[in-house]
């Protein structure tokens, strides 16, 4: 038989509200500015779900999607929103701070990382010689030369 004592302090869900009224507040407002984390996740895919989070946040980053310091959603919120574990989420999130690209702040959240133009423009530059690479490829495949791929990347950027 429970007791009728009540126990002072924090109700023990308060946490969870609190955290998710944020998460939702978060969600509003990205939201409203335009800009929507759709983090699709791919059980096909051979690289693993955490790395295909932390590829998809840094090209929101990359991309101005998400703006230095905007706020991220809450690790338990990206959990249960793309229905994955908890765990995964903080690696990926992790990595991302490793790399530079968030901040976490105690008690306060994550934010898109400020002051990193230079390394933003590295990670640019480094998409862009992946992509290269890969029409390169493409092309000997066809059996084009350089020469031919590089009329084409003239031709491109002149048309644009």
């Amino acid at each position: 038989m429970v007791c009728g004592r009540r126990i002072h302090g924090p109700r023990p869900d308060e946490g969870r509200f609190v955290r998710a009224q944020r998460d939702k507040a978060v969600r509003t407002a990205l939201r409203e500015m335009g800009v929507s984390l759709d983090i699709v996740i791919s059980n096909a895919s051979s690289k693993p779900i955490y790395e295909q989070i932390v590829l998809q946040m840094k090209d929101a980053i990359l991309s101005g999607e998400l703006e230095e310091g905007a706020l991220l959603p809450s690790i338990r919120s990206l959990a249960g929103d793309l229905r994955i574990s908890v765990i995964t989420t903080k690696r990926a999130y992790a990595e991302l701070e490793a790399q530079g690209f968030i901040e976490t702040v105690q008690g306060k959240g994550s934010f898109v990382a400020g002051g990193n133009t230079e390394l933003l423009r590295e990670e640019r530059l480094r998409h862009i010689e992946e992509l290269l690479g890969r029409a390169v490829q493409e092309a000997q495949g066809i059996g084009l030369g350089l020469d031919e791929v590089k009329d084409m990347l003239d031709a491109v950027s002149q048309s644009e």
